[in-house]
């Protein structure tokens, strides 16, 4: 039976955390009846993982990368079996062992699957082991670090995009998404009250939460004027920054001017805006690449953060 279309993506630890589990429970302790204190380790919070997920965004798949160079954790779940899923992993878990400089990566097996193995290169190493009733064979291959690449010398600035008008919530999911994914380091976002519709989203959550796992350094800055509001009902970006709380940071303002501020907006390091005058109507303009408008955003929006509290209101979620 062949299944619909999967995707490998980097994983954190933190915030897969149940994904990861339901996988590597399912696959190891279950089906290969693994005790449960053999199987997870103090290396995972220190481990490159990845995951396999489906269209629906449900995990199917898991691996890891340890920093001492070993492949482990590669568990598919049964229905997604013979779909390549094992062998997508673990070229993710190769690739990202030569971006980091490793010449050997390392791995255990059992030794009926030391077959699928040895298609990619890896050969057998000492003798058979028993792990909980089952056998293993360690396996190694020997690895070509990846080349690094120059960093190329600095582009002229592109021109500015001209602003377009939205009229529309869809339209507006649609910028920030594209907006997030395009930043590098920086996003600021000013917002009345965390705006549910628009940044509760799930394809807007999940934009934010690729930013925090890939950026390196990223961080997220809100100012939120309404923090009574915005935590009345459960917020899947406030849970997101619970769980990577180095990548997000809150403040409210005190300043009565700027708790008047109406306006909303959303900035990225990429000189990129999305900008309502009114936080009560989705009308609005946008642009991916306008420099002048988003520097004077920028200025606004540093300007009020200067002066504004971290949000006490959000501390009981360790944020």
């Amino acid at each position: 039976m062949k299944l619909s279309d999967y995707r490998i993506e980097p994983a954190d630890y933190k915030a897969d955390f149940k994904d990861l589990r339901a996988v590597r429970d399912s696959v190891f302790i279950i089906e290969q009846h693994i005790p449960a204190d053999l199987e997870q380790d103090d290396k995972d919070p220190h481990s490159h993982h990845v995951i396999a997920r489906d269209n629906h965004h449900n995990p199917v798949g898991t691996g890891r990368l340890t920093p001492e160079g070993h492949i482990g954790r590669i568990a598919v779940l049964h229905q997604w079996r013979n779909q390549d899923v094992g062998q997508s992993l673990l070229r993710a878990l190769i690739e990202r062992a030569q971006k980091q400089g490793l010449t050997q990566v390392t791995l255990d097996t059992p030794t009926s699957a030391s077959g699928f193995f040895q298609k990619f290169g890896f050969v057998g190493e000492g003798k058979v082991f028993s792990v909980a009733g089952n056998e293993f064979q360690r396996m190694s291959m020997t690895l070509t670090p990846l080349a690094k690449r120059t960093r190329p010398s600095a582009k002229p600035r592109k021109p500015s995009v001209p602003t377009e008008k939205l009229d529309n919530l869809e339209a507006h999911l649609e910028s920030a998404i594209r907006l997030i994914a395009e930043a590098r380091r920086q996003i600021c976002i000013y917002t009345r009250d965390l705006e549910h519709v628009l940044y509760g989203h799930n394809d807007v959550v999940e934009a934010f939460r690729q930013f925090a796992i890939n950026s390196r350094d990223g961080c997220v800055q809100i100012i939120v004027q309404d923090t009574f509001t915005a935590r009345g009902k459960p917020h899947p970006l406030i849970d997101l920054a619970q769980r990577l709380p180095s990548s997000f940071q809150f403040r409210t303002p005190v300043e009565r001017e700027d708790l008047q501020y109406s306006s909303t907006f959303l900035i990225n390091d990429r000189d990129g805006y999305l900008f309502r005058l009114s936080a009560e109507r989705y009308q609005g303009e946008w642009s991916p690449n306008h420099p002048a408008r988003k520097r004077q955003l920028y200025e606004e929006f540093d300007r009020i953060w200067q002066r504004s509290r971290p949000c006490t209101e959000f501390r009981a979620l360790g944020i």
